[in-house]
């Protein structure tokens, strides 16, 4: 399998969908189905019902899962988004923005 391009901690910006241009930090990834959690963005609702555990009930807000290809990791020169490749620097394997040539520090 290749390797991430997008980690845990890194900044993306979303390039399609209702939060289009939006910025956020990735809380999750789960690389098997592609999927990603960005916190701020996405946010779905869930009505829930009283129970004995929530007597009041309510609306549950939440960030959903989103498509690791709606999102591109934010350049750290100026914030737009671009993509990420791998270079060798010391002998070590580091992420790279295609755009500014800048280390990503994930």
């Amino acid at each position: 399998m290749a390797s991430a391009k997008i980690k845990k901690g890194d900044t993306v910006v979303v390039l399609s969908g209702k939060d289009k241009g939006k910025t956020g930090t990735v809380s999750k990834v789960s690389p098997k189905d592609g999927k990603i959690v960005v916190e701020g963005v996405n946010i779905a609702a869930r009505h829930r019902k009283p129970t004995q555990q929530n007597p009041q009930g309510g609306i549950d807000r939440f960030e959903a899962p989103m498509p690791i290809s709606k999102v591109a990791v934010a350049d750290p020169k100026d914030g737009k988004p671009t993509r990420v490749r791998f270079e060798d620097k010391d002998g070590k394997k580091v992420r790279v923005a295609v755009k500014s040539g800048e280390t990503i520090d994930g």
